[in-house]
Order: C-alpha cells, then structure tokens, then sequence
C-alpha cells in the first residue's frame, strides 16, 4: 500500500523548510500513533475470540491481569491500570463479582472507598487466560530479539511518561 511517504522516517518535528508535516507527507504507516492503534486492535481482536469462550471480556481479561499481580486496587486504579474507562471498569467489576472472580471490601479509614481484589476463582480463571495471552505475546514478537524488545518496551515507558497525566 503506498501510504505517500518514502525514504527515511523523520522524527516527529519540522520539516527541513521548518514547518509541520501534513499527514499525507507523513504517510499513516509512519504516523506512530496510528500504527500503535491498529497493532492493539488486533491484539485485542484476536484474543476477545479466544476469551468469548469463557465468558470473560476484553475489559474482565485486563481488570484480572491486573488484580492478578496487585494486592487490592480501587476502582479508578483499576480503570487506569486497565487502561479501560471508569464508567466501563465499574460495570465490568459489577459482573465479575456477580461471577465471584473478584471481591470489593471497604476501606477500613474510609467506608465510601472499597477496595477490589481478585478471589481465588478469578485466579483461576486468569490463569486459564493467561497462556492465551502469552501465546498471542509471543506471536507479536516472534523474530525480534532480546535485545530490540528491551529497546521497544524503553522506548514505549518513555512515550508513556511523555503522555502521562497521572502517576500510575
């Protein structure tokens, strides 16, 4: 596919005549934001058809991947870890409780604030998970070494503390 970009890929910044490129001199497949989008669409993609199996959602697989590897989060840690919007981590917590894979317990300082932890059932079920999940990592790496993926996941922290509006 000609994305109207060949040669080198620039940097973000000026172009040599100092001024911002347009999109279409960038071309998409040299736009990194765009390329991140659909590498995570597809990801996501191929793993809901692997989860739809065991009733478990894209938004339930990354609130027990989480939960799987902390002690107890709120549900706006949750949200954020999650990468998943407030308003969806919180119905998606309603339902995984319903099913008993995660518990919420208020806090002992502060009764309003309850703190969701993953049972042993959850456990469980992430564990079925989380092989799917390693299979499809794999896969997204096969043929990148060792060293360009420590590069990768250097370069990806840098952007995420770039973007970063909370500590998390």
């Amino acid at each position: 596919m000609d994305n109207g970009f060949s040669g080198a890929v620039p940097a973000p910044g000026v172009t040599e005549d100092g001024r911002m490129p347009s999109l279409g001199e960038m071309g998409l497949n040299h736009f990194a934001p765009y390329i991140m989008n659909r590498v995570m669409a597809r990801w996501n993609a191929n793993l809901s058809e692997e989860l739809r199996a065991r009733d478990i959602t894209t938004a339930k697989m990354r609130a027990l991947a989480v939960l799987s590897v902390s002690t107890s989060l709120t549900i706006n840690e949750l949200s954020v870890l999650g990468v998943t919007e407030q308003s969806t981590m919180s119905r998606t917590v309603d339902s995984l409780e319903e099913q008993g894979l995660i518990s919420r317990t208020p806090r002992p300082d502060d009764l309003r604030v309850r703190d969701v932890s993953i049972t042993e059932e959850g456990r469980a079920v992430f564990n079925e998970v989380w092989p799917l999940m390693y299979d499809g990592l794999r896969q997204m790496f096969r043929d990148i070494d060792e060293d360009e993926y420590r590069a990768f996941l250097n370069t990806l922290h840098k952007i995420l503390r770039n973007v970063r509006k909370n500590e998390m």
